[in-house]
């Protein structure tokens, strides 16, 4: 998918929002885990009732790889029940080099047709660059995340006072396109938002943290959105888990819907 088209989805919808497919056994709702593939039943039903407010779903790797053969079997089916109009991200971070990467990007991009991939920039640009030689794929690098141990090392600061995700960001700059790199900026870091759009003005941010994590939507909007949105706001758990009745799915559409609808407030305000 091209970033043209991306866009277009969004003004088509009215909504930046991605859904985080993350399946897990203890969660899902008690009736589907007899079924024969319980993962794929929880994922379709909430596809089916949030592909009208969704522009982006993200699969987490991990939860479907826990559980061997059949986890990915689980995944292939759940990819190709997503509309093709809508952009699917394979959340697996990975990051080796490069010949590695190479079959990484292989096994997402040709093998399971994923639009783009998550990768983890600190091996360096030959754990990178393979996965840029895709047409029409996208590398969403880990730049500024949500999770409490990023201040480890993302905000340390070199002998200038420079954190080291804003490195990782010029440097990046140099290996890919707003065409075909983004980046994962946490919502939960929202006076930082506006610090990473200074230097990647053009691409667009994946942004966890929203809900569940307690980021603003609107701080994301207004720090965050450029001409082209360049924003996929990502919520997993407040949709998926948003109830573990019989109709989970329904809530999970009443949740995405609600999302979508702050959305196109935030694009009307901030476009």
């Amino acid at each position: 998918m091209t970033k043209a088209e991306l866009f277009a989805e969004i003004q088509k919808k009215s909504s930046f929002l991605c859904v985080g497919l993350d399946p897990d056994l203890d969660k899902i709702p008690t009736h589907l885990r007899t079924e024969k593939d319980p993962f794929f039943s929880f994922c379709k039903a909430i596809i089916e009732e949030s592909a009208d407010y969704a522009v982006a779903y993200k699969p987490n790797i991990a939860f479907f790889e826990a559980l061997g053969p059949r986890g990915w079997e689980s995944l292939q089916k759940v990819l190709e029940i997503i509309p093709k109009d809508i952009f699917t991200i394979a959340d697996a971070k990975r990051g080796d080099i490069g010949n590695t990467s190479k079959l990484y990007a292989k096994a997402f991009f040709e093998q399971m047709s994923f639009d783009s991939v998550t990768v983890a920039p600190y091996m360096g640009a030959d754990s990178v660059m393979p996965f840029l030689e895709f047409e029409k794929k996208w590398v969403i690098l880990l730049a500024l995340t949500s999770n409490a141990g990023s201040m480890d090392f993302q905000l340390l600061e070199d002998e200038y006072g420079k954190p080291l995700y804003q490195s990782v960001l010029e440097k990046s700059q140099e290996w890919g396109s707003p065409e075909n790199l983004m980046y994962v900026v946490g919502a939960t870091r929202g006076e930082l938002i506006g610090e990473v759009r200074k230097i990647a003005p053009k691409n667009f941010f994946l942004v966890p943290g929203v809900g569940a994590q307690g980021g603003s939507l609107e701080e994301v909007a207004k720090y965050g959105m450029n001409s082209d949105c360049g924003l996929l706001v990502n919520s997993s758990r407040g949709i998926i888990y948003a109830s573990s009745a019989k109709d989970f799915s329904k809530a999970a559409g009443r949740e995405a819907k609600k999302l979508q609808v702050e959305m196109k407030e935030m694009l009307e305000r901030f476009l």
